[in-house]
Parts: structure tokens; sequence; C-alpha cells
């Protein structure tokens, strides 16, 4: 008797988590004003901003995250490992509005990045260049942090199997850690696409125009008040959930222990 009712316990506090996740979405679909969501043509402009600069930053933070959380999965006893989780426990932690000040004083144009870019001929600052490298900065430590987890899961035995028969470290990556990574660095890229399409505390700072979702959330929200800045959040998550939705689905299919 008392393990079930232990169990039952342990089933209401895990229904009162779910009601509390919820709330949010049951607010969203009762207050958003569904008869004006056919006016949201305005919202084309930064819907379309917002899912290019996110396309660019995912790649960029797939193509440095990925190789790197390897390195890290794979060197844990290193000095530089270390550090490495250190800095990207920094940067996870720091605020996005910090983190926007410190990149706005990293590319201003009276900086030495930011002369430089100038030179170039890249806006450092206000420009779709800006807005990607906020995203990057937002979404870059939960990518590499959630990869490098998946990438520890990983048997170096099997690795060191697969390295007699392919012994180039690339075709060993690719056919074996990459596969047996999957649920964990798809979980990785489900948090950074989510991740860099909602950021607003750095963007807001450095790259004000071009206008992305979040910060025409803002303006419609300081301008008219909720009536307009409700719908534009409801596009915000109909670009946000897709992809995370798609990568879970997927990774359920895959997982033979997935319920």
């Amino acid at each position: 008797m008392p393990s079930i009712d232990r169990r039952r316990g342990w089933g209401v506090m895990a229904a009162l988590a779910v009601a509390v996740a919820l709330i949010p979405f049951a607010v969203l679909l009762v207050e958003t004003p569904w008869k004006h969501l056919g006016d949201l043509g305005a919202a084309a402009g930064p819907v379309a901003v917002t899912a290019a600069a996110g396309g660019v930053a995912l790649a960029v933070v797939v193509g440095l995250g990925l190789p790197a959380a390897w390195y890290l999965a794979r060197h844990a006893s290193t000095p530089f490992r270390r550090v490495s989780e250190a800095a990207m426990v920094a940067l996870l932690l720091m605020p996005p509005l910090v983190l926007g000040l410190v990149l706005a004083y990293l590319l201003g144009p009276d900086t030495p990045v930011g002369a430089w870019l100038l030179r170039l001929g890249v806006t450092p600052t206000n420009s779709f260049f800006a807005l990607v490298v906020a995203q990057v900065y937002e979404a870059f430590p939960y990518f590499v942090l959630t990869a490098w987890a998946a990438f520890t899961t990983v048997p170096r035995v099997y690795e060191e199997a697969a390295a007699n028969l392919r012994p180039h470290p690339l075709a060993v990556f690719r056919e074996v850690t990459l596969p047996l990574a999957a649920p964990g660095l798809v979980a990785a890229l489900a948090m950074a696409w989510a991740r860099l399409v909602g950021a607003f505390g750095a963007v807001i700072v450095v790259a004000y125009h071009p206008v992305g979702l979040p910060v025409a959330i803002w303006i419609g929200l300081e301008e008219t008040g909720l009536a307009s800045a409700l719908p534009l959040a409801v596009a915000l998550l109909a670009l946000g959930f897709p992809v995370p939705l798609a990568l879970m689905v997927w990774r359920q299919s895959r997982d033979p222990l997935a319920g």
C-alpha cells in the first residue's frame, strides 16, 4: 500500500508539473484574437528575416559546435576541456541582454573588429550579419553542451573496433559515432533552433534592424499592446515549433526504447 500511495503522489506531482507547463499555451490559445490572424501580412517580412538569419545561424552553430563537442567529449582529461566547459557554461548563464551589450562593444563601428568589418563592406551592427551573430551566440552553448553529452554516450570500444575496418577517422565518425549519438544530437539541434529563432535580448541591442519576429513582437507590444503582439507570437511559435517537433518524431522513430 505505501508503494501505491507513493506512486500516486508522484503521478499527481507529474500531472501538476505538466499543467503548469501548459498554462502559457492555454493563455495564448484563449487570448489570441484569432479573427485577426488573416491580417498578418505585415509579419511576412519579420518571418522571412528570422527564418533566413536562423538558417544561416544554425549552419554556423552546427558547423562549429559539432566538431568542438566531439573533441571535448573525446579529450575529457585535458585542461583545455575544463576551460572549454567553464566557458560554455559561462556563456550559457550570461543574460542575453548583457551578451548584447558585449557584442555591441565588440562589433561597434569604432572598435577594431567593427572597423575591420566595415573595410570588408560588412555592416557590423543593425544588419543581417549582426542578427546572425547574435543568434549564434545565444544558441551556441546550448548546442555544444547537449551535443557534448550525446557524444559521451557513445562507447569508445565501438569506435576503436570500427577504426580497424575503417582507418580514416572521418569514416568512423560518419558511420559509427554520428548514428550512435544521433538521438542526443537531434535534441541539441532542436534546442539550438528554438533558441536562435526566439533570440531577443542580444538581438535588440545589436540588430534592432532588420526587424525579426521577436523584435516585431516587442514593437507591436509597445505601440499597440497585446492585441497586435499575440498574433505575432503565434507566428513565432509556428516558425519555431515545426523543426523541434519533426526532430522529436524522427528521434522516436529511430529509438527502439522510445515509448
